[in-house]
């Protein structure tokens, strides 16, 4: 049975969130059940998501979460993917102020069945936490690109970005307990990239011109692509991917420097599993299968 997903996400502002959502409108073992995003203009996020839903031909619905972090100052506002907008057909209105609450109604609707994916700051899942504590119990797994475990890659920053946009959304969503609490970090994330030339080549498929198109704003500063958000799916389908170990992770909210930092604990028993490495070869396998 196809597995049933909610997305939420910053789409346009790194590439590899269109790159995550073409995934998943491609893979026929996904069930997307609608798409939440968040941070900044969340209407021209939507609005990114739903050219990819038209290529695809399908109808997921898409809510608009909130744009501004539970307590510091909002740091992402622009949409700078969004230049790409005019040359695809999109929608432009959506409902208001509905995300979190669709969020839980669905999860409500489907209890145990659905994998809540976060590629985004924590905002709109915190605040779903937040609102209605049963929720986390009624998933049946929580998967997010989120964090920095390990320093096996050097100079890695201390916190990653999903995490310290809102690192008080970062520390209620980890402090959440569904029956699955999956992370994978910036330090596994970096070992699957392509080069700009690598991608042009591959993304020609009609569901991935949309993104090449995106990523060509993407490439205005930057030479690579690098797959955080898609590994992030892809272990939803294919766990094998990436090997974990159990353990408990703390959110650092004391210090301005560190806020967001996501402290792991190895713990046998620990809440948390952790993704320790990465198969990469098997990832862009993976990945490009559905692209054929």
């Amino acid at each position: 049975m196809p597995i049933k997903v909610l997305l939420d996400t910053d789409i346009g502002s790194d590439i590899d969130d269109a790159v995550c959502l073409a995934y998943l409108l491609a893979n026929p073992a996904c069930d997307l059940l609608g798409i939440t995003t968040v941070t900044g203009d969340t209407v021209k996020r939507a609005s990114m998501a739903s050219i990819l839903c038209k290529i695809a031909g399908k109808k997921i619905p898409i809510h608009p979460g909130r744009r501004h972090p539970l307590v510091i100052k909002e740091t992402q506002s622009e949409v700078p993917q969004a230049a790409a907008l005019s040359k695809w057909d999109h929608d432009t209105k959506f409902s208001q102020g509905e995300a979190v609450e669709f969020m839980r109604g669905t999860i409500q609707s489907n209890p145990g069945e659905v994998t809540l994916l976060g590629i985004g700051p924590m905002t709109n899942i915190a605040a779903l936490f937040a609102a209605d504590e049963e929720i986390p119990k009624l998933l049946k797994s929580l998967v997010l690109m989120c964090g920095v475990f390990s320093n096996r890659i050097a100079h890695l920053p201390p916190s990653e970005w999903n995490a310290k946009l809102d690192p008080e959304a970062t520390a209620i969503v980890y402090r959440a307990a569904p029956p699955v609490h999956r992370s994978i970090g910036l330090d596994v994330t970096l070992q699957v990239q392509l080069p700009a030339d690598d991608v042009r080549k591959k993304f020609q498929a009609p569901l991935l011109r949309p993104v090449l198109d995106f990523a060509e704003v993407w490439f205005e500063h930057a030479k690579t692509i690098t797959f955080h958000d898609p590994l992030a799916s892809a272990i939803i389908f294919d766990d094998t991917i990436c090997s974990w170990e159990r353990g408990q992770v703390d959110v650092e909210l004391k210090s301005e420097r560190l806020a967001g930092a996501t402290l792991w604990s190895a713990k046998p028993d620990g809440p948390h599993e952790m993704a320790a490495t990465v198969d990469a070869p098997r990832f862009f396998d993976h990945y490009f299968g559905f692209f054929k």
